[in-house]
């Protein structure tokens, strides 16, 4: 089974996204702060990270480029989820997230998405 961590500080979006996901076959764990994603990815080694850009005073990018720049987590695929649309310019950056998906999201969107990681 696939293993997925949610991030985001609202606790009704990661409840969302965890009945969806769980629905859709995947296991999935949840965070509402960024402080412990480093050392739940270490722990968890999850197949795949949803990670909200801004994480009550921590943003998810630089979570995200700390993930990318660490030779042993770089491979693990990273969705950026933000209520900003502006935001498709950094799938171009170094240490950039291989996806980014627009909140309120649609549910076949995030799947599509979701599935899109594991297909790659």
């Amino acid at each position: 089974m696939r293993r997925i961590l949610a991030v985001d500080d609202d606790n009704d979006i990661v409840d969302i996204i965890k009945i969806i996901l769980e629905d859709e076959g995947y296991e999935v764990s949840t965070l509402t702060n960024g402080r412990e994603v480093m050392q739940t990815i270490s722990l968890q080694r999850p197949d795949l990270i949803l990670l909200d850009v801004m994480l009550g005073g921590i943003d998810g990018r630089d979570i995200c480029r700390a993930i990318k720049g660490d030779v042993l987590l770089q491979d693990i695929p990273i969705v950026m989820i933000s209520a900003s649309h502006n935001l498709h310019n950094l799938l171009s950056e170094e240490g950039s997230p291989n996806d980014f998906i627009a909140k309120p999201f649609d549910i076949d969107h995030l799947i599509k998405k979701v599935n899109a990681q594991f297909a790659a």
